[in-house]
């Protein structure tokens, strides 16, 4: 536990549980629950595009940059060790869902570009994960919907962002 209380009769050291400590531990305990439910439906969909979470990852920075990337500039987008996207391109290449180009501008450099086959799985996963949330929010109300979603903003400290748009409530 967080606080101590010194116990006058014994002098130990005895936790005290507020109703504070209460909320962290449920809203904790809550958010893993939920997480693994997100996760659990992302494998799956994953699953069947043939890709994991950190090469669709990667798929989505290549497809949101302006044209190829070289791996350090996706290590750098990703929050990565440059070591962790090499593996992941050449997986994503092997798959056929990337493409390495030599870099017109470093002749020692090589640069990572979206295939067709990349393209066609980010389509495919945006689908099935359209659905998938659509799934788990269904459990709820609109009203609740836009209350859940406003809260995690908060906690997320994204209070006035929506993907990366100002929100208007």
């Amino acid at each position: 536990m967080s606080w101590f209380t010194i116990c006058r009769t014994t002098a130990s050291l005895v936790p005290v549980t507020t109703d504070f400590d209460a909320e962290n531990a449920e809203f904790l305990t809550l958010l893993h629950a939920a997480m693994r439910s997100v996760r659990r439906e992302a494998g799956e969909r994953l699953g069947r595009a043939r890709t994991t979470p950190g090469q669709f990852r990667m798929l989505r920075a290549l497809a949101h940059s302006d044209g190829p990337q070289r791996p350090s500039a996706l290590a750098g987008m990703l929050d990565v060790a440059p070591r962790s996207v090499t593996s992941k391109v050449d997986d994503a290449e092997a798959a056929g869902l990337v493409r390495r180009l030599p870099d017109p501008t470093d002749r020692r450099a090589t640069l990572v570009e979206l295939t067709e086959a990349g393209r066609q799985t980010l389509a495919q996963v945006a689908a099935e994960r359209e659905t998938s949330a659509g799934t788990l929010l269904a459990r709820l109300g609109e009203d609740d919907r836009h209350e859940l979603l406003r809260l995690l903003r908060a906690v997320a400290g994204e209070a006035d962002q929506v993907s990366g748009r100002a929100h208007r409530p």
